[in-house]
């Protein structure tokens, strides 16, 4: 079978909503559940009382509906823009700008500069609307949303810019390589994709994170003293540990610990700090021993060199798609089907096509695995934790953290599988209760 534009096009676009239509199926199966299980699971019922399991209920069918929404509207643009060829016109549109800023036409890098540009811009525009829907609708009405319009605009702006900032230099740098790396331009994209990575993830902490949120030192205290003699128990090279006021954007909460190399630092939300509302009469966050236990099961995360792991297996599907796209990108039918002209080939588009449309399929499947490998490191770090002895309050911790994020508890098998990273809480329990008995067993 001799596969022509209009044939390469027709499957890129049935396969987009193939895989609409199949999480489409997943989210209403979801959907049902959240609309129809009124009985708390008995693992639950010692920590979560009616009213919260309800305001749970309603969160997620809120969230479910929103996305169902708007991710038909990503389908119907998806299908749009390939269908009428956008992408090609963003290219002259770019070709454009580059002439009024004298910009010669042969200067693919700065074209290309132009067209991420414009690419960037117009999907902040268009997905705009949602994102103003999901903060000052959605998580307001459920209480989660604490970003004044201003917090938004700046916080957004940031991002935008920010986005920016780091594509553009890898973008111009990898079309460079490409353009002059001769036949081992794979492993030289390959090796730069590779540092770029390492060096983005070694700065976030210090230099990414603090552009968007407050970070302050935990003070001295017990929870201090207590983190310190766990950090201090596992070996753990811990420099520092902050207080981030995630409370000014949301009030979900979260620990997490970061640093590639050397030192590293614990941050907790202070979101997660035990307190309680007088005026509401309502108790939030975990005890200090609670949090020990999630940063016991955070610090479980390390000692099992997940993050390492995770970086590892990246780097070799980052191989693999650079050397597809090293076999494909010439293939003048790629850039014809959207629309170019025989002979005009940007490497920026080829690598849109092949990376993104030509591969889709490998990368849906990718993320499915990728996802259950997740949650096997979540079950993995949870172990961990129980084997310091926090089974309790991790298993406590948990609860509370889903009740104050108003996470469901109850979800469709075949749902969860497909997007979740992490256990869902009642497998969780499930896993600790097992643990902890196999541990007085031993």
């Amino acid at each position: 079978m001799v596969i022509d534009e209009n044939l390469l096009l027709f499957l890129i676009i049935l396969f987009s909503w193939v895989e609409y239509l199949w999480e489409l199926y997943l989210s209403l199966r979801q959907l049902k559940i959240y609309k129809t299980n009124d009985t708390i699971p008995e693992d639950l019922k010692d920590m979560l009382n009616k009213e919260s399991f309800k305001k749970a209920q309603l969160y997620g069918t809120d969230k479910s509906q929103f996305k169902i929404v708007k991710e038909f509207y990503g389908i119907s643009l998806t299908t749009l823009i390939l269908y009428k060829k956008w992408i090609s016109v963003a290219w002259q549109k770019s070709e454009n700008i580059a002439a009024l800023l004298n910009v010669n036409p042969d200067q693919e890098i700065i074209l290309s500069c132009i067209f991420m540009t414009f690419v960037t811009l117009f999907n902040f525009v268009v997905n705009m609307p949602f994102t103003i829907y999901g903060t000052f609708v959605l998580e307001e009405k459920h209480g989660f949303n604490k970003q004044t319009v201003g917090f938004f605009i700046k916080d957004q702006l940031k991002s935008l810019v920010l986005s920016l900032v780091i594509t553009l230099p890898i973008v111009s740098v990898s079309i460079y390589i490409i353009m002059l790396g001769g036949n081992m331009f794979v492993v030289w994209l390959w090796l730069f994709t590779t540092v770029a990575t390492l060096i983005l993830l070694t700065i976030y902490p210090s230099v990414i994170a603090p552009l968007f949120d407050k970070f302050r030192p935990l003070s001295d205290g017990s929870l201090r003293q207590g983190i310190e003699n766990l950090a201090s128990r596992l070996n753990f090279p811990l420099s520092q540990i902050y207080i981030v006021e995630g409370s000014k954007r949301s009030a979900h909460s979260n620990a997490y610990f970061s640093g590639l190399f050397g030192a590293k630092r614990i941050v907790l939300f202070d979101t997660l700090l035990h307190k309680h509302d007088e005026v509401k009469n309502v108790t939030t966050g975990c005890t200090e021993n609670e949090i020990l236990g999630v940063l016991a099961h955070e610090l479980g995360h390390w000692k099992c060199s997940h993050i390492y792991k995770s970086i590892a297996l990246t780097e070799v599907n980052l191989l693999l798609l650079f050397s597809a796209f090293g076999f494909l990108f010439k293939y003048s039918l790629l850039y014809t089907t959207l629309g170019f002209p025989p002979g005009k080939e940007p490497v920026i588009i080829g690598l849109i096509v092949v990376l993104q449309l030509i591969l889709a399929p490998y990368n849906s499947l990718l993320s499915f695995f990728a996802t259950a490998l997740s949650r096997k490191f979540e079950f993995e770090a949870d172990n961990f934790a129980v084997s310091l002895n926090y089974p309790t309050e991790l298993r406590s911790a948990l609860i509370k953290l889903g009740k104050d994020n108003l996470d469901y508890p109850i979800y469709d098998k075949i749902y969860s599988a497909w997007y979740h990273s992490h256990p869902t809480l009642l497998h969780r329990i499930e896993n600790i209760k097992n643990q902890t008995a196999s541990a007085k067993q031993d």
